[in-house]
């Protein structure tokens, strides 16, 4: 009768681990733009870049990216691609100037940012972050974000061939079951 119990223990705690590792790969979360306040400034050098730190991070469906700056002198404009290359500012498709900004990433594919402040981002103060949606995230592989040269292709993150987030779901879900059958 113990062995049981024990079995039925064990079985509902690797249950409750199933469940808390699908909400937590599942949960929007907030990203402080270059991982600090004021880092929306131009970048001292290449290896500053906002890019570089946006390469480290995934981002998915539904995540927001949050700005902290100085709203007197600097914003935040969401653009085209074509005016994140160019440095357009004349008609961005949003502007943030409050200085505690909130973006949320509401589809997959890249979002190009661009500092609204004169010449700053044509010294790089400027931002490519790639979206991706919870089926392109792998739960046994996950691989960088790609590089903002890498987003001269399709709009649509690559899924790098990593399981998706829904299979690898049923697998644990059937690993499971396995267990509890034996």
């Amino acid at each position: 009768m113990a062995a049981g119990l024990s079995r039925a223990g064990s079985t509902t705690s690797s249950l409750a681990i199933l469940f808390l590792c699908f909400f937590s790969f599942s949960e929007a979360k907030d990203y402080l733009v270059g991982g600090k306040p004021d880092a929306w400034t131009v970048p001292s050098s290449q290896a500053d870049s906002l890019n570089q730190w946006a390469q480290s991070s995934r981002f998915l469906v539904g995540d927001s990216l949050v700005w902290k700056f100085d709203g007197e002198k600097d914003s935040v404009l969401q653009v085209t691609k074509k005016d994140y290359v160019n440095c357009n500012t004349s008609s961005p498709i949003e502007e943030y100037k409050d200085g505690d900004t909130k973006v949320k990433l509401e589809q997959s594919g890249p979002y190009y940012f661009i500092s609204g402040a004169e010449g700053h981002c044509e010294k790089g103060q400027k931002l490519i972050v790639v979206v991706i949606s919870l089926k392109h995230r792998g739960i046994h592989s996950i691989s960088p974000a790609p590089s903002p040269a890498e987003v001269e292709g399709p709009a649509i993150a690559p899924s790098s061939g990593a399981t998706s987030f829904n299979g690898g779901l049923m697998v644990a879900v059937g690993v499971l079951v396995g267990f509890v059958l034996v």
